[in-house]
């Protein structure tokens, strides 16, 4: 078995030669290369596929054996420096590189369908496979050198993926703003690593958390400047994992394709920050004060992340920002130093996630296909409904997918999940109820995802998908937009439009917006070797993006009986538990490794009734059931009163407006930030230029016109200087006189 772990430093290298020969193939035979360019997708795969047999393997021997193996050699030798560079198989290498290769591979075999008519494709595959390696990289590295390294790596290639299509003005803005937010965490992490090793003089990580350990406890080191360090370590998986303040990029990065969006919101990129603090957290568990401040960063993130999606319209960005607080979830177990609950939500949410996310590729590539490519109307949820009847697969999935991560049991987010509120009580119940509390939120605009997508209001939509059309029709949201005064009867929550003979219901809404009918029209020419055929109306995606989805639903239905206690008396029956022993010995992490049924089954109820709050408030809200309620006049006592129904209205919008508005966080980002440098730019620039460069060529202008006086004093007569000085005698005895009689 040390023979086998010996060679597991060649895992990130087996896929690196395909985008290396794609690269040859491009520039000694472009016209070839591009011709046969689906070719270059099955060695991709295969490779991929080796190294998930590979990690499979090694998981398999480490949960019979139970050992760490780590293996370095000396790269650079300068007197008393030494950089030695290795790699590292522990359960936690094991879990990352099982979690990448597996999501990897369902999104590269759906990628070769869903990408298959873009120009791009041979460049598409080159960038993942490249950011496959570099996540491979990073997870079996043996020190914080080479850590680094691949950390920019993987941010250098998810600039690449999130800018794919850089002709289009946003998807470079967002490339940028990503590229720009993690160079500060970078940075940070940097600093954090140049100050680790100035007091530990060592990157390996074991003998790192041995010195900072005994530094701490005997005090040889002043307690701010470690604390300053361990800190700045954090802030590098601050904005990778998009924790709050430097989750702005995240939303932004949805400009990327979906294949993209799945695979840096599923097991790569956002988790490579969890991945960081897992690795240092014996390093942060003697800094019992960042523990707390990563707990509380991650409470933050749970709640921000959960608000904000409440009203975003783009499908993408509505789950951009159910990643980010999933993420805190984590952040907040590590925190606590739950890190069994915090690896078990990351494997359960990356397959639970990648699913969401491959669903909603088939969907906007099913949109596109109706409407033509058009992201403002293709991922526009307000703008479907009705799929239902035409993706029965798709739906199917996705609804899976949404209830995994609403917390509903047996699915396997459920258990992850429930194990952090679990551990949450018994760290702080504010922290609890907050953690809780998210869970009816997280529930209530996942299930909106899934109505306004599928479901909708009474197909009002493109199009009647049940063979009418109709000349005009509006979109219908939970929000809704200021539209037309003549169309609303009654402004509020009970408000009935008539048009065309089409009756729809507006929630909360101020306007409504009215789409042309051209835009139903509106079809997608396909080529597909040489056939043309038009698509008219929405449809089930091909068998080659169904058949990742299909994969991924049985992990999100089974992965979670890995961290299932099923015995008691066995604390460490659990597959997750048994397997994470040897990190958790080295941890000495305090909490509970396994659940206990009596505390787990009342906190679990709590969880799972506020996550059927609400689907149920959804459901109202977004399903005709709607209609059948306003008409009992059973939801009438939440509307009426006067004052108070005005007051509600109000509350709403500024609920609205802050959600939609992404917490005015990017407009402060604006103001401070992007007009404070520029302004301060502006007036350093003013100051060089009228100050600086102002007082030397004054000096100059000055030199000029004394030199010109003196040149015209000097005319090389003898007369003409004894006048001058006898002037100057004069001039001098007259002042001193006047100086003298004024003095007395």
């Amino acid at each position: 078995m040390e023979h086998i772990s010996q060679y597991s430093w060649i895992m990130p290298f087996i896929p690196l030669p395909v985008p290396m020969l794609i690269g040859v193939g491009l520039l000694l035979f472009p016209t070839t290369t591009k011709h046969l360019r689906r070719i270059w997708a099955f060695p991709t795969l295969f490779c991929l596929g080796l190294v998930m047999l590979l990690s499979a393997y090694l998981f398999i021997q480490q949960i019979n054996q139970s050992y760490i193996y780590q293996y370095v050699w000396s790269w650079t030798i300068n007197n008393d420096f030494s950089l030695e560079f290795g790699h590292l198989v522990d359960p936690l290498t094991s879990i990352m590189s099982i979690l990448i290769t597996t999501v990897g591979i369902t999104v590269l075999i759906y990628s070769e369908k869903y990408m298959f008519h873009d120009q791009g494709y041979l460049r598409f595959f080159s960038y993942m496979t490249l950011f496959n390696v570099s996540m491979l990289g990073l997870v079996t590295s043996s020190n914080l050198i080479q850590i680094y390294i691949c950390w920019e790596f993987v941010g250098m290639f998810s600039y690449l993926l999130i800018g794919f299509w850089f002709t289009r003005p946003v998807a470079a803005n967002a490339c940028q703003k990503a590229f720009v937010t993690n160079r500060v965490g970078d940075f940070s992490l940097l600093l954090g690593i140049l100050g680790l090793y100035w007091i530990t003089g060592s990157f390996e990580f074991r003998d790192l958390f041995e010195i900072f350990e005994h530094l701490v406890h005997n005090n040889e080191i002043p307690f701010f400047f470690l604390t300053l360090c361990a800190f700045l370590l954090f802030g590098g998986a601050l904005a990778k994992s998009a924790q709050f303040p430097l989750h702005v990029w995240l939303p932004d990065a949805m400009e990327g394709p979906t294949p993209i969006s799945a695979l840096i919101h599923a097991a790569t990129m956002v988790a490579a920050g969890i991945f960081l603090v897992a690795r240092l957290l014996p390093l942060f568990i003697v800094m019992p004060y960042i523990l707390h401040l990563i707990s509380f960063i991650g409470i933050i993130t749970v709640f921000l992340g959960a608000t904000l999606a409440l009203s975003q319209k783009d499908i993408k960005r509505g789950l951009a920002y159910s990643t980010m607080s999933q993420l805190g979830y984590m952040m907040l177990a590590l925190g606590m130093g739950s890190y069994r609950a915090a690896l078990f939500h990351l494997i359960t949410h990356a397959y639970s996630k990648a699913l969401l996310f491959l669903g909603a590729g088939s969907i906007i590539h099913s949109m596109e296909a109706f409407v033509g490519y058009s992201p403002e109307k293709s991922q526009n949820m307000v703008l479907m409904g009705g799929l239902i009847k035409h993706m029965p697969i798709t739906k199917t999935s996705f609804l899976l997918g949404t209830l995994s991560l609403c917390g509903i049991p047996p699915l396997s987010c459920f258990w992850s999940k429930d194990s952090i509120l679990n551990d949450s009580w018994l760290y702080s119940p504010i922290f609890a109820i907050i953690a809780c509390s998210t869970t009816g939120f997280t529930a209530f605009y996942m299930f909106r995802i899934y109505l306004l997508t599928f479901e909708g209001h009474l197909n009002v939509h493109f199009r009647n998908y049940s063979g009418k059309r109709s000349n005009s029709f509006y979109s219908i949201s939970l929000w809704g937009n200021e539209g037309p005064k003549t169309l609303q009867k009654k402004r509020g929550f009970k408000t009935f439009l008539t048009m065309n003979n089409q009756k729809g219901v507006t929630f909360f809404c101020k306007k409504i917006d009215r789409i042309d009918s051209s835009v139903r029209n509106m079809t997608r020419l396909f080529t597909h070797f040489g056939a043309k055929k038009t698509l008219p109306y929405p449809h089930e995606s091909d068998n080659t993006m169904l058949f990742p989805m299909v994969l991924l639903v049985l992990f999100t239905l089974f992965v979670g009986a890995i961290g299932i206690p099923f015995n008691q008396e066995d604390k460490n029956l659990d597959i997750l538990s048994k397997f994470l022993t040897p990190s958790i010995n080295l941890l000495h992490e305090k909490s509970k490794n396994s659940m206990d049924w009596y505390e787990f089954i009342p906190n679990a109820t709590l969880s799972v009734s506020l996550s059927y709050f609400g689907i149920v408030i959804a459901s109202v809200l977004y399903k005709p059931i709607y209609l059948s309620l306003t008409k009992l006049n059973l939801l009438n006592l939440f509307v009426k009163g006067g004052p108070n129904k005005i007051f509600g209205d109000r509350i709403r919008n500024r609920i609205y407006d802050w959600s939609y508005s992404r917490g005015y966080i990017d407009t402060f980002y604006a103001i401070s930030l992007a007009r404070g440098l520029r302004g301060f730019a502006e007036f350093t620039h003013f100051f060089d230029a009228r100050v600086i460069d102002g007082i030397t060529n004054g000096m100059g202008i000055l030199s000029f016109f004394v030199g010109e006086g003196i040149k015209c004093v000097g005319g090389g007569r003898l007369s003409s200087y004894l006048l001058l000085y006898f002037y100057c005698v004069l001039l001098f005895l007259f002042i001193s006189s006047f100086l003298y009689l004024f003095h007395f």
